[in-house]
C-alpha cells in the first residue's frame, strides 16, 4: 500500500530543489526525497522530474509515499537525543529536529520510541502499538522536551493532565515582524485547511485552541516571543501566529519569507520546546525540565542580533 499525495507547490517553496521542496512538504530527510524521485515516485504537473529541477509555485506535485507499517517499532539510535530525566515512571528527552515522536505512515526516519527501544528503556504498553507510552508529540520539525510514560500508571495520570491542561508547556519561537500587542493570547480554533489537507488553519468549524506570548526580545525583522499552550492541537503555534501574519522564521509551509530563512541559515521553522513542567505521577510532586536552543536555531539567533 502507497499514501499519495497531490498539492500545489507553496509560493514560498518557489525555485527550491525538488527534494528539498519534498523535504520541508513532508518531514522527510534530503536524502530520502532523493530516493522517492529516483524511482520515479514524484510527478511534476503530470511529469517525472529530476531532483535537481527547480519547482514552481502553483506546480501539481503527486508524490507517492510508500506506507510504512504503523505498528512496527524500529530500535535505531537517535543521534543527538538527550535524556533529560529518567525514573521508574517516566523518561524525558530532549528530541533533536527531523526526529518523529512515533512511527507513522509515510515516515521512515528515526523516532522518540525507536530510540528509546533502542537504548534499553521499557516503556508503557498503553496506547497505539507504535505510540506506546507517547502521551504527548511534537512536530517532526519542532525540537525540544517531550516526556514519556514509562509505567501503566504513568501513561493514565499524563494523559488525563494533558487533557485537563495542567501541564505547563513553555516553547520559544523566532516570529517575524512584531507582534502587536507584544503580550496577549490568541484564541481561535484550528482544524483542517479546507482546501490542502496537508495543513491546518484557523477555521470556524476547527477545535478550540489558545495560545498564549509574550515577546522577549525584538530584533530588526523578527521577533523571539515565549508561548505558553494552554490546548495541544497540531500546528497549534505555526498556525496561530501564521494566521497573524508573523509565522515562525523558516516555517515555509505557513507563509514564512524563504529569503530571511536563507540568510539565518535556517531549513526549519524556529521553534523549541524549552520548558516542561507537571505534577510527577508517582508523586504529585511538581517537577519542571528545560532544554537549551539547538545550534540552528541559537546561530540563526546570533545573525538576527548581530
Amino acid at each position: 500500500m502507497a499514501d499519495v499525495r497531490a498539492l500545489p507547490v507553496p509560493d514560498g517553496l518557489e525555485g527550491e530543489r525538488l527534494d528539498a521542496a519534498l523535504a520541508r512538504l513532508f518531514g522527510l530527510s534530503r536524502t530520502r526525497a532523493a530516493e522517492l524521485v529516483g524511482a520515479e515516485l514524484v510527478r511534476v504537473d503530470g511529469s517525472p522530474a529530476a531532483k535537481s529541477d527547480r519547482v514552481q509555485a502553483g506546480a501539481w506535485l503527486e508524490v507517492e509515499l510508500p506506507s510504512a507499517a504503523p505498528t512496527e517499532v524500529v530500535a535505531e539510535p537517535v543521534p543527538g537525543m538527550r535524556i533529560v530525566h529518567d525514573d521508574d515512571d517516566i523518561v524525558v528527552v530532549d528530541k533533536p529536529v527531523g526526529v518523529a515522536a512515533h512511527p507513522s505512515p509515510g515516515w521512515t526516519g528515526p523516532t522518540v520510541v525507536g530510540g528509546l527501544a533502542a537504548a534499553g528503556y521499557a516503556i508503557a504498553t498503553s496506547g497505539a502499538a507504535e505510540r506506546q507510552g507517547i502521551v504527548h508529540r511534537l512536530d517532526v520539525g519542532t525540537s525540544g522536551l517531550m516526556v514519556v510514560a514509562k509505567s501503566e500508571h504513568a501513561y493514565s495520570v499524563l494523559k488525563r493532565a494533558f487533557k485537563q491542561r495542567t501541564v505547563d508547556k513553555v516553547y520559544h519561537a523566532v516570529v517575524q515582524g512584531h507582534p502587536d500587542p507584544l503580550r496577549g493570547t490568541i484564541d481561535a480554533p484550528i482544524g483542517r485547511h479546507p482546501q490542502h489537507d496537508w495543513k491546518w488553519a484557523v477555521t470556524a468549524a476547527g477545535k478550540a485552541s489558545v495560545t498564549h506570548y509574550e515577546v522577549i526580545e525584538a530584533f530588526r525583522a523578527a521577533s523571539l516571543v515565549e508561548v505558553h499552550l494552554e490546548t495541544g492541537r497540531t500546528h497549534q503555534i505555526r498556525v496561530h501566529f501564521s494566521a497573524l501574519r508573523h509565522p515562525c522564521v523558516g516555517d515555509l509551509t505557513y507563509g514564512a519569507d524563504p529569503v530571511l530563512a536563507e540568510r539565518l541559515g535556517l531549513t526549519r521553522q524556529w521553534l523549541h520546546a524549552v520548558r516542561l513542567g507537571f505534577p510527577h505521577p508517582a508523586t504529585d510532586e511538581y517537577v519542571e525540565f528545560t532544554s537549551e536552543y539547538p545550534a540552528d536555531l541559537e546561530a540563526a539567533l546570533e545573525r538576527l542580533a548581530g
